[in-house]
Protein backbone atom coordinates (compact mmCIF):
# COMPACT_ATOMS: atom_id res chain seq x y z
CA UNK A 1 0.00 0.00 0.00
CA UNK A 2 2.86 2.36 0.83
CA UNK A 3 4.48 1.74 -2.55
CA UNK A 4 1.22 2.69 -4.31
CA UNK A 5 1.03 5.87 -2.24
CA UNK A 6 4.61 6.83 -3.12
CA UNK A 7 3.87 6.50 -6.82
CA UNK A 8 1.00 8.99 -6.57
CA UNK A 9 3.03 11.31 -4.31
CA UNK A 10 5.82 11.34 -6.91
CA UNK A 11 3.34 13.01 -9.28
CA UNK A 12 2.30 15.60 -6.73
CA UNK A 13 -0.76 13.89 -5.26
CA UNK A 14 -1.77 13.87 -1.64
CA UNK A 15 -2.43 10.30 -0.50
CA UNK A 16 -4.49 8.79 2.30
CA UNK A 17 -4.16 5.12 3.25
CA UNK A 18 -7.15 3.64 5.06
CA UNK A 19 -8.79 0.38 6.10
CA UNK A 20 -11.35 -0.05 3.35
CA UNK A 21 -13.64 -1.98 5.70
CA UNK A 22 -13.81 0.78 8.30
CA UNK A 23 -16.76 3.08 7.52
CA UNK A 24 -15.53 5.81 9.87
CA UNK A 25 -12.08 5.85 8.22
CA UNK A 26 -13.73 6.02 4.78
CA UNK A 27 -15.88 9.01 5.77
CA UNK A 28 -12.97 10.86 7.37
CA UNK A 29 -10.79 10.23 4.33
CA UNK A 30 -13.47 11.61 1.99
CA UNK A 31 -13.82 14.70 4.18
CA UNK A 32 -10.07 15.24 4.08
CA UNK A 33 -9.95 14.74 0.31
CA UNK A 34 -12.73 17.29 -0.22
CA UNK A 35 -10.87 19.77 1.93
CA UNK A 36 -7.70 19.41 -0.15
CA UNK A 37 -7.68 22.40 -2.50
CA UNK A 38 -4.05 22.71 -3.60
CA UNK A 39 -3.46 19.25 -5.08
CA UNK A 40 -5.41 16.15 -6.15
CA UNK A 41 -6.02 13.54 -3.50
CA UNK A 42 -5.91 9.75 -3.80
CA UNK A 43 -7.56 7.48 -1.22
CA UNK A 44 -5.96 4.03 -1.10
CA UNK A 45 -8.24 1.58 0.68
CA UNK A 46 -6.88 -1.77 1.84
CA UNK A 47 -9.51 -4.49 1.59
CA UNK A 48 -9.65 -8.27 1.90
CA UNK A 49 -11.89 -10.54 -0.12
CA UNK A 50 -14.43 -12.20 2.18
CA UNK A 51 -13.63 -9.87 5.07
CA UNK A 52 -15.25 -11.05 8.35
CA UNK A 53 -16.43 -14.34 6.90
CA UNK A 54 -15.91 -17.41 9.08
CA UNK A 55 -12.45 -18.91 9.45
CA UNK A 56 -10.87 -20.22 6.28
CA UNK A 57 -12.83 -17.99 3.89
CA UNK A 58 -11.48 -14.48 4.55
CA UNK A 59 -8.63 -13.60 2.16
CA UNK A 60 -8.72 -17.08 0.63
CA UNK A 61 -8.69 -16.88 -3.17
CA UNK A 62 -9.94 -20.47 -3.45
CA UNK A 63 -13.35 -19.27 -2.27
CA UNK A 64 -13.74 -16.75 -5.10
CA UNK A 65 -16.97 -17.41 -6.99
CA UNK A 66 -17.95 -20.40 -4.86
CA UNK A 67 -21.27 -21.02 -3.11
CA UNK A 68 -20.91 -20.81 0.67
CA UNK A 69 -23.48 -23.46 1.48
CA UNK A 70 -25.87 -23.50 4.41
CA UNK A 71 -23.42 -24.02 7.29
CA UNK A 72 -20.90 -21.42 6.11
CA UNK A 73 -23.67 -18.92 5.37
CA UNK A 74 -25.29 -19.32 8.78
CA UNK A 75 -21.91 -19.19 10.53
CA UNK A 76 -20.93 -16.01 8.72
CA UNK A 77 -24.26 -14.31 9.51
CA UNK A 78 -23.86 -15.11 13.19
CA UNK A 79 -20.28 -13.82 13.15
CA UNK A 80 -21.34 -10.53 11.54
CA UNK A 81 -24.18 -10.12 14.04
CA UNK A 82 -21.78 -10.61 16.94
CA UNK A 83 -19.60 -7.78 15.60
CA UNK A 84 -22.35 -5.14 15.73
CA UNK A 85 -21.36 -2.78 18.54
CA UNK A 86 -24.27 -0.39 18.35
CA UNK A 87 -27.65 -1.52 17.01
CA UNK A 88 -28.67 2.11 16.45
CA UNK A 89 -27.62 3.66 13.13
CA UNK A 90 -24.46 5.75 13.61
CA UNK A 91 -24.29 7.24 10.15
CA UNK A 92 -27.33 8.60 8.34
CA UNK A 93 -26.64 9.47 4.69
CA UNK A 94 -28.12 12.69 3.36
CA UNK A 95 -30.60 12.54 0.51
CA UNK A 96 -29.25 13.46 -2.95
CA UNK A 97 -30.18 16.78 -4.47
CA UNK A 98 -33.14 16.66 -6.81
CA UNK A 99 -35.10 13.67 -7.98
CA UNK A 100 -34.26 11.51 -10.96
CA UNK A 101 -37.07 11.25 -13.51
CA UNK A 102 -38.97 8.02 -13.77
CA UNK A 103 -37.75 5.67 -16.47
CA UNK A 104 -40.66 5.23 -18.86
CA UNK A 105 -38.73 4.19 -21.99
CA UNK A 106 -41.42 5.66 -24.17
CA UNK A 107 -41.23 4.82 -27.85
CA UNK A 108 -39.71 7.67 -29.80
CA UNK A 109 -40.87 9.32 -33.00
CA UNK A 110 -37.89 10.90 -34.72
CA UNK A 111 -38.28 12.00 -38.33
CA UNK A 112 -35.57 13.48 -40.50
CA UNK A 113 -36.41 16.65 -42.42
CA UNK A 114 -36.29 16.41 -46.20
CA UNK A 115 -32.74 15.60 -47.27
CA UNK A 116 -31.06 17.69 -49.96
CA UNK A 117 -28.03 15.66 -51.00
CA UNK A 118 -26.78 15.88 -54.57
CA UNK A 119 -26.29 12.57 -56.36
CA UNK A 120 -22.67 11.86 -57.16
CA UNK A 121 -21.25 14.25 -54.57
CA UNK A 122 -18.70 12.55 -52.31
CA UNK A 123 -19.62 12.71 -48.63
CA UNK A 124 -18.31 10.39 -45.91
CA UNK A 125 -20.94 8.30 -44.14
CA UNK A 126 -19.52 9.47 -40.80
CA UNK A 127 -20.55 13.00 -41.80
CA UNK A 128 -24.02 11.70 -42.61
CA UNK A 129 -24.26 10.19 -39.13
CA UNK A 130 -23.15 13.42 -37.44
CA UNK A 131 -25.54 15.48 -39.54
CA UNK A 132 -28.47 13.20 -38.69
CA UNK A 133 -27.67 13.41 -34.97
CA UNK A 134 -27.72 17.19 -35.15
CA UNK A 135 -31.05 17.20 -37.03
CA UNK A 136 -32.74 14.72 -34.69
CA UNK A 137 -31.48 16.57 -31.61
CA UNK A 138 -33.92 19.38 -32.35
CA UNK A 139 -36.84 16.97 -32.06
CA UNK A 140 -36.30 15.33 -28.69
CA UNK A 141 -34.63 16.78 -25.58
CA UNK A 142 -34.37 13.22 -24.25
CA UNK A 143 -31.59 12.46 -26.74
CA UNK A 144 -27.99 12.50 -25.48
CA UNK A 145 -24.86 12.14 -27.63
CA UNK A 146 -21.54 10.96 -26.17
CA UNK A 147 -18.05 10.86 -27.65
CA UNK A 148 -14.64 9.52 -26.64
CA UNK A 149 -12.55 12.52 -27.75
CA UNK A 150 -13.01 11.77 -31.44
CA UNK A 151 -15.82 14.24 -32.12
CA UNK A 152 -14.07 16.06 -34.98
CA UNK A 153 -13.57 12.70 -36.71
CA UNK A 154 -16.95 11.11 -35.93
CA UNK A 155 -18.64 14.47 -36.60
CA UNK A 156 -20.55 14.28 -33.35
CA UNK A 157 -19.32 17.85 -32.81
CA UNK A 158 -22.15 18.89 -35.13
CA UNK A 159 -24.56 17.76 -32.42
CA UNK A 160 -22.46 19.37 -29.67
CA UNK A 161 -22.46 22.74 -31.43
CA UNK A 162 -26.25 22.67 -31.80
CA UNK A 163 -27.17 20.98 -28.49
CA UNK A 164 -24.27 21.47 -26.03
CA UNK A 165 -26.44 20.74 -22.98
CA UNK A 166 -27.17 17.23 -24.34
CA UNK A 167 -23.59 16.34 -25.27
CA UNK A 168 -21.15 14.46 -23.00
CA UNK A 169 -17.42 14.31 -23.70
CA UNK A 170 -16.09 11.07 -22.17
CA UNK A 171 -12.48 11.53 -23.36
CA UNK A 172 -10.26 8.55 -24.20
CA UNK A 173 -12.29 6.00 -22.26
CA UNK A 174 -14.72 4.05 -24.41
CA UNK A 175 -15.44 1.66 -21.52
CA UNK A 176 -16.62 4.52 -19.36
CA UNK A 177 -18.56 6.07 -22.25
CA UNK A 178 -20.67 2.93 -22.72
CA UNK A 179 -21.18 2.68 -18.95
CA UNK A 180 -22.37 6.31 -18.84
CA UNK A 181 -24.68 5.63 -21.80
CA UNK A 182 -26.09 2.58 -20.02
CA UNK A 183 -26.79 4.69 -16.93
CA UNK A 184 -28.53 7.30 -19.06
CA UNK A 185 -30.57 4.52 -20.67
CA UNK A 186 -31.64 3.42 -17.20
CA UNK A 187 -33.04 6.94 -16.70
CA UNK A 188 -34.97 6.78 -19.98
CA UNK A 189 -32.55 8.67 -22.25
CA UNK A 190 -31.86 7.80 -25.90
CA UNK A 191 -28.10 7.77 -26.36
CA UNK A 192 -25.71 7.71 -29.32
CA UNK A 193 -22.11 6.86 -28.37
CA UNK A 194 -19.38 7.74 -30.89
CA UNK A 195 -15.80 6.63 -31.45
CA UNK A 196 -13.64 4.84 -34.01
CA UNK A 197 -14.76 1.27 -34.61
CA UNK A 198 -11.26 0.10 -33.65
CA UNK A 199 -11.37 1.90 -30.30
CA UNK A 200 -14.85 0.71 -29.35
CA UNK A 201 -13.49 -2.82 -28.99
CA UNK A 202 -12.09 -1.59 -25.66
CA UNK A 203 -15.67 -1.40 -24.42
CA UNK A 204 -16.71 -4.87 -25.58
CA UNK A 205 -17.43 -6.08 -22.05
CA UNK A 206 -19.73 -3.12 -21.41
CA UNK A 207 -21.45 -3.55 -24.80
CA UNK A 208 -21.86 -7.27 -24.18
CA UNK A 209 -23.51 -6.61 -20.81
CA UNK A 210 -25.74 -3.97 -22.42
CA UNK A 211 -26.97 -6.69 -24.75
CA UNK A 212 -27.67 -9.04 -21.86
CA UNK A 213 -29.49 -6.19 -20.08
CA UNK A 214 -31.57 -5.45 -23.23
CA UNK A 215 -30.39 -1.85 -23.10
CA UNK A 216 -31.49 0.84 -25.56
CA UNK A 217 -28.04 1.98 -26.73
CA UNK A 218 -26.98 3.32 -30.12
CA UNK A 219 -23.30 3.13 -31.06
CA UNK A 220 -21.56 4.79 -34.00
CA UNK A 221 -18.25 3.17 -34.98
CA UNK A 222 -16.53 5.33 -37.58
CA UNK A 223 -13.34 4.64 -39.58
CA UNK A 224 -14.28 1.04 -40.33
CA UNK A 225 -11.92 -1.11 -42.40
CA UNK A 226 -8.69 -0.57 -44.32
CA UNK A 227 -10.23 2.40 -46.12
CA UNK A 228 -8.96 4.43 -43.16
CA UNK A 229 -5.77 4.48 -45.24
CA UNK A 230 -2.93 6.69 -44.05
CA UNK A 231 -4.14 6.69 -40.44
CA UNK A 232 -2.66 3.19 -40.24
CA UNK A 233 -3.72 -0.23 -38.90
CA UNK A 234 -4.11 0.92 -35.29
CA UNK A 235 -7.09 3.01 -36.42
CA UNK A 236 -8.73 0.39 -38.65
CA UNK A 237 -11.86 -1.33 -37.39
CA UNK A 238 -11.45 -4.75 -39.01
CA UNK A 239 -13.21 -7.07 -36.56
CA UNK A 240 -16.18 -5.01 -35.38
CA UNK A 241 -18.92 -6.78 -37.36
CA UNK A 242 -17.64 -10.16 -36.18
CA UNK A 243 -17.54 -9.30 -32.49
CA UNK A 244 -20.85 -7.43 -32.26
CA UNK A 245 -22.94 -9.82 -34.36
CA UNK A 246 -23.32 -12.52 -31.64
CA UNK A 247 -24.52 -10.06 -28.97
CA UNK A 248 -28.20 -10.71 -28.22
CA UNK A 249 -30.48 -7.94 -29.45
CA UNK A 250 -27.71 -6.22 -31.41
CA UNK A 251 -28.63 -4.72 -34.79
CA UNK A 252 -25.85 -3.72 -37.22
CA UNK A 253 -26.38 -1.15 -39.95
CA UNK A 254 -23.68 -0.44 -42.55
CA UNK A 255 -24.60 2.59 -44.73
CA UNK A 256 -22.93 3.22 -48.07
CA UNK A 257 -23.65 6.90 -48.68
CA UNK A 258 -24.79 10.01 -46.81
CA UNK A 259 -28.49 9.33 -47.47
CA UNK A 260 -28.39 5.79 -46.09
CA UNK A 261 -26.22 6.99 -43.18
CA UNK A 262 -28.86 9.50 -42.10
CA UNK A 263 -31.61 6.92 -42.55
CA UNK A 264 -29.61 4.43 -40.43
CA UNK A 265 -29.52 6.95 -37.57
CA UNK A 266 -33.25 7.57 -37.96
CA UNK A 267 -33.99 3.82 -37.81
CA UNK A 268 -31.80 3.37 -34.72
CA UNK A 269 -33.36 6.35 -32.94
CA UNK A 270 -36.87 5.06 -33.53
CA UNK A 271 -36.22 1.40 -32.71
CA UNK A 272 -35.75 0.22 -29.14
CA UNK A 273 -32.63 -1.88 -28.67
CA UNK A 274 -28.89 -2.07 -29.19
CA UNK A 275 -27.56 -0.70 -32.50
CA UNK A 276 -24.12 -0.50 -34.08
CA UNK A 277 -23.77 1.81 -37.10
CA UNK A 278 -20.55 1.23 -39.04
CA UNK A 279 -19.28 4.26 -40.94
CA UNK A 280 -16.23 4.87 -43.11
CA UNK A 281 -13.62 7.62 -43.17
CA UNK A 282 -13.31 8.57 -46.87
CA UNK A 283 -16.03 10.25 -48.87
CA UNK A 284 -18.27 8.10 -51.05
CA UNK A 285 -20.59 9.28 -53.84
CA UNK A 286 -24.26 9.77 -52.99
CA UNK A 287 -26.10 7.05 -54.91
CA UNK A 288 -29.58 7.13 -53.39
CA UNK A 289 -32.40 9.59 -53.88
CA UNK A 290 -33.10 11.78 -50.86
CA UNK A 291 -36.52 10.19 -50.41
CA UNK A 292 -35.20 6.57 -50.57
CA UNK A 293 -36.81 4.34 -47.94
CA UNK A 294 -34.64 2.03 -45.83
CA UNK A 295 -35.74 -0.71 -43.46
CA UNK A 296 -34.13 -2.76 -40.73
CA UNK A 297 -33.57 -6.26 -42.10
CA UNK A 298 -33.79 -5.26 -45.78
CA UNK A 299 -31.09 -5.00 -48.44
CA UNK A 300 -31.05 -2.82 -51.57
CA UNK A 301 -30.53 -4.07 -55.13
CA UNK A 302 -28.61 -1.20 -56.71
CA UNK A 303 -27.93 -2.61 -60.20
CA UNK A 304 -29.66 -5.59 -61.86
CA UNK A 305 -30.59 -7.11 -65.19
CA UNK A 306 -32.17 -10.34 -66.41
CA UNK A 307 -28.76 -11.56 -67.61
CA UNK A 308 -26.80 -11.17 -64.37
CA UNK A 309 -24.33 -14.03 -63.88
CA UNK A 310 -23.48 -13.34 -60.23
CA UNK A 311 -24.69 -11.32 -57.25
CA UNK A 312 -21.99 -9.07 -55.80
CA UNK A 313 -22.78 -8.01 -52.25
CA UNK A 314 -21.08 -5.06 -50.58
CA UNK A 315 -21.66 -2.34 -48.01
CA UNK A 316 -20.01 0.94 -47.17
CA UNK A 317 -17.02 1.66 -49.38
CA UNK A 318 -16.98 -1.83 -50.89
CA UNK A 319 -20.36 -1.22 -52.52
CA UNK A 320 -18.77 1.58 -54.52
CA UNK A 321 -15.89 -0.69 -55.55
CA UNK A 322 -18.49 -3.20 -56.73
CA UNK A 323 -20.22 -0.48 -58.76
CA UNK A 324 -16.92 0.42 -60.43
CA UNK A 325 -16.36 -3.26 -61.26
CA UNK A 326 -19.91 -3.53 -62.61
CA UNK A 327 -19.28 -0.77 -65.15
CA UNK A 328 -15.98 -2.31 -66.28
CA UNK A 329 -17.54 -5.76 -66.69
CA UNK A 330 -20.60 -4.34 -68.48
CA UNK A 331 -18.28 -2.78 -71.08
CA UNK A 332 -16.95 -6.31 -71.65
CA UNK A 333 -20.44 -7.78 -72.04
CA UNK A 334 -20.63 -9.32 -68.55
CA UNK A 335 -23.64 -8.47 -66.40
CA UNK A 336 -23.48 -8.59 -62.61
CA UNK A 337 -26.01 -7.73 -59.93
CA UNK A 338 -24.85 -5.30 -57.23
CA UNK A 339 -26.52 -5.50 -53.81
CA UNK A 340 -26.15 -3.14 -50.86
CA UNK A 341 -26.60 -5.28 -47.76
CA UNK A 342 -27.22 -2.17 -45.53
CA UNK A 343 -28.68 -4.23 -42.65
CA UNK A 344 -26.00 -6.72 -41.64
CA UNK A 345 -28.05 -7.86 -38.66
CA UNK A 346 -30.87 -8.69 -38.99
CA UNK A 347 -29.97 -9.84 -42.46
CA UNK A 348 -32.36 -9.91 -45.41
CA UNK A 349 -32.00 -13.68 -45.86
CA UNK A 350 -34.98 -14.10 -48.16
CA UNK A 351 -33.99 -11.15 -50.34
CA UNK A 352 -30.40 -12.29 -50.75
CA UNK A 353 -31.37 -15.89 -51.45
CA UNK A 354 -33.92 -14.75 -54.04
CA UNK A 355 -31.27 -12.73 -55.86
CA UNK A 356 -28.73 -15.55 -55.58
CA UNK A 357 -31.16 -17.97 -57.28
CA UNK A 358 -31.63 -15.46 -60.10
CA UNK A 359 -27.85 -15.24 -60.67
CA UNK A 360 -26.94 -18.91 -61.07
CA UNK A 361 -26.61 -19.35 -57.29
CA UNK A 362 -23.35 -17.44 -57.41
CA UNK A 363 -22.61 -14.80 -54.76
CA UNK A 364 -19.48 -12.74 -54.19
CA UNK A 365 -19.06 -10.61 -51.07
CA UNK A 366 -16.66 -7.66 -51.09
CA UNK A 367 -15.15 -7.02 -47.67
CA UNK A 368 -13.51 -4.18 -45.76
CA UNK A 369 -13.19 -6.42 -42.71
CA UNK A 370 -11.26 -9.50 -41.63
CA UNK A 371 -12.49 -12.48 -43.64
CA UNK A 372 -13.82 -14.28 -40.56
CA UNK A 373 -17.15 -12.90 -39.41
CA UNK A 374 -17.56 -10.13 -41.97
CA UNK A 375 -20.25 -9.79 -44.61
CA UNK A 376 -19.31 -13.28 -45.84
CA UNK A 377 -20.51 -14.64 -42.53
CA UNK A 378 -24.05 -13.41 -43.12
CA UNK A 379 -24.57 -16.15 -45.69
CA UNK A 380 -24.21 -18.74 -42.94
CA UNK A 381 -27.89 -18.31 -42.19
Amino acid sequence: MVSHAKRFEAFGWETIIIDGHDVVEIIEAVKKARASKEKPCCIIAKTLKGKHFIKGIEDNVKWHGKILGKSNSEGTIELLKSMIKNPEPMLIPTMPFGKAPENTHERTHFMLPTLTYQKGKEIATRIGVGTALRRLGYQNQNMVVLDAETKTSTYSYLFQDAHPENFIECYISEQNMISVATGLHARGKITFSNSFGAFLTRAYDQIRMAGISKANLKIHGSHGGVSVGEDGPSQMGLEDIAIYKPIPGMSILYPSDAVSAEKAVEIAANTYGLFYIRATRPGTPVIYENHEHFELGKCKVVVKSENDVISVVGAGITLHEALIAQKVLESEGIRIRVIDVFSVKPIDASGLLKNAKQTKNLVLTVEDHYINGGIRGIFLF
